[in-house]
C-alpha cells in the first residue's frame, strides 16, 4: 500500500478535516515504530532504509507492512482521527483493531525472518 492509496482509504472510511500532511506525519511515525520494535530486532532489518515521510516525500512510496497486513495503516489513521477528535470511545475501539493488526503483523514477521540474539560462547 502507498501513502496515498492508505490516505484515501482512511478518508473514505472516515471522512474528517485532517491535512493530507497531518496524516503522512502519523504514517511516517507508525513505520518507524515499526521499523523499530520489528524490522530492526531481526537480520535483515538493516537492509530496509526508512528516514521517515514528510511534505516532499513522493505519495507513491511504498508503505513498510506488505498485504495482507497493511489494513494496519487504515485502522492506525482512524485511531489518530478519533484521538484527534476527542471521540475516545471510538479510539479506544480502533486502536483495539489497530492492536490486532499490529500483533498479527508482528507475530507473521516474527515467523519469517531470523531475530537478532546475542551469540553464546561455551567453554
Amino acid at each position: 500500500m502507498t501513502i496515498s492509496e492508505a490516505i484515501s482509504r482512511a478518508n473514505t472510511v472516515k471522512p474528517n478535516t485532517y491535512s493530507d500532511l497531518d496524516k503522512i506525519r502519523w504514517l511516517s511515525t507508525l513505520d518507524g515504530i515499526i521499523k523499530e520494535h520489528i524490522i530492526d530486532t531481526h537480520e535483515g532489518g538493516e537492509n530496509i532504509v526508512f528516514k521517515g515521510y514528510d511534505e516532499d516525500t513522493n505519495p507513491d512510496t511504498e508503505l513498510l507492512v506488505p498485504a495482507p497486513y497493511d489494513h494496519i495503516y487504515i485502522h492506525w489513521l482512524e485511531a489518530q482521527i478519533d484521538y484527534s477528535n476527542d471521540e475516545y470511545d471510538r479510539y479506544e475501539n480502533t486502536m483495539e483493531m489497530y492492536n490486532n493488526a499490529y500483533d498479527n503483523f508482528s507475530n507473521y514477521y516474527n515467523r519469517t525472518h531470523m531475530p537478532i540474539g546475542k551469540k553464546f560462547k561455551f567453554f
